[in-house]
């Protein structure tokens, strides 16, 4: 398959909503003219001449050489990403832990040190506690929230300094801008976690983030039919994680980039949805008897509520976490009593997704380590999707009532 190129998208004059549908579109010559980006299944890509071929090798000239480096495909799916970050280059991966745990062992040696949060996400987590230190890397982990700790434990001499914000499943938020300068100061990288925030309502890079990093498969799809991850940033640094990649492998398939590209055509429309529903939910449940506290950063009592309002472009997101009296007991008995509502590990999709932190953000994790790391046994991780959203407070109604 040829490409020929053509005008980039002018991201400073057209909104999230053109970007998500046009970006990586346009920039190449689609197969016999179609309109939608086709799935390239092809393993390598043949060339009728050795000089061309190897330009390409080299990276003198455009194309493909080998899917497990590049692909049309997938190409298409990191340009529209990369435009929605507002970076200078995206890379891919066969999931979103593939792309954390790449981008971690791109930038580490034994000796350098990590500072971050203790709310991260549980496979983050278990990097942290278990992968890094037997390679002597030193971790440090953090009160989210609690910036003179976080602030002197770099100063104390960081290497990365890793944020997740919102974090999961906590929902606590945490100043990019901020912490980004304190890390500057002694020349460490910043990499942060959008993927719960999305593009839409947050970009890290302009708050002074070196990469942002998102688990695809939850909100960049939207339908729970695509593993993947992606890094943005800037194209020296993306660049050093590609080429970790593509001798390691983590490679995303060019069916599920396909699936990805077609779900975020319809990102801002989802997430502005989300977004408003979220809200309301989190209204409810804050009044509701049986429930003890609500963690979503839209609501005014929520600790971080003022640095989301300037950090996350007037959207707080589809996930929020809430306490149930009587805990994990009485979630059993909630949870399956909801009509619309899946009961799995996943999040960000089109309909709503709900569970306890041991079956799904953090299952790796023991009772011990999820208690140190402040999740209770009765946490609710809510993630709401695009239904009507006064049928699903009229859901969450009729469970209360079988634990009341």
């Amino acid at each position: 398959m040829q490409f020929k190129g053509m005008a980039m998208l002018d991201k400073k004059q057209i909104g999230k909503s053109t970007q998500s549908i046009w970006s990586g579109e346009q920039e190449h010559e689609l197969y016999e003219r179609s309109t939608q980006v086709p799935v390239v299944h092809s393993v390598s890509f043949a060339y009728k001449d050795i000089d061309t071929w190897h330009k390409v090798a080299l990276e003198e000239a455009e194309g493909h050489i080998y899917s497990r480096n590049t692909n049309p495909t997938v190409r298409a799916f990191e340009d529209k990403v990369k435009e929605l970050e507002s970076a200078q280059a995206a890379t891919s991966f066969a999931s979103g832990m593939a792309a954390i745990s790449n981008t971690l062992a791109t930038f580490l040696k034994p000796g350098d040190r990590v500072v971050s949060i203790k709310d991260s996400y549980g496979g983050t987590n278990v990097i942290f506690n278990e992968f890094l230190p037997p390679l002597n890397i030193i971790v440090s982990l953090c009160e989210t929230g609690d910036y003179e700790q976080i602030e002197a434990e770099i100063a104390k001499g960081c290497t990365l300094l890793y944020l997740e914000t919102p974090t999961n499943p906590t929902i606590k938020i945490t100043d990019i801008k901020r912490l980004s300068a304190a890390a500057k100061k002694v020349g460490a990288l910043v990499v942060v976690d959008n993927t719960f925030a999305t593009p839409i309502n947050q970009n890290p890079l302009l708050l002074g983030a070196d990469i942002t990093l998102h688990s695809a498969s939850k909100y960049l799809g939207g339908h729970a039919d695509a593993l993947g991850g992606v890094i943005c940033g800037n194209k020296d640094l993306v660049k050093k994680v590609y080429h970790y990649r593509e001798i390691n492998g983590a490679t995303l398939a060019p069916m599920d980039a396909y699936s990805l590209l077609r779900g975020m055509k319809t990102l801002k429309l989802r997430v502005e949805r989300q977004n408003e529903s979220a809200l309301k939910i989190a209204n409810f449940l804050e009044n509701h008897p049986l429930v003890e506290q609500v963690n979503y950063p839209g609501l005014e009592s929520h600790p971080g509520h003022q640095i989301a309002k300037v950090q996350m472009n007037g959207g707080y997101g589809g996930m929020l976490s809430f306490s149930v009296k009587g805990g994990l007991e009485s979630i059993k008995k909630f949870l399956p009593k909801l009509k619309y509502a899946h009961m799995a590990a996943n999040l960000g999709c089109v309909e709503t997704v709900v569970g306890p932190p041991l079956t799904t953000s953090h299952v790796e994790c023991s009772a011990e380590e999820r208690k140190a790391a402040g999740i209770p046994e009765g946490l609710v991780r809510y993630s709401t999707g695009i239904e009507d959203v006064e049928d699903l407070i009229d859901d969450l109604k009729q469970a209360f009532t079988h634990i009341s």
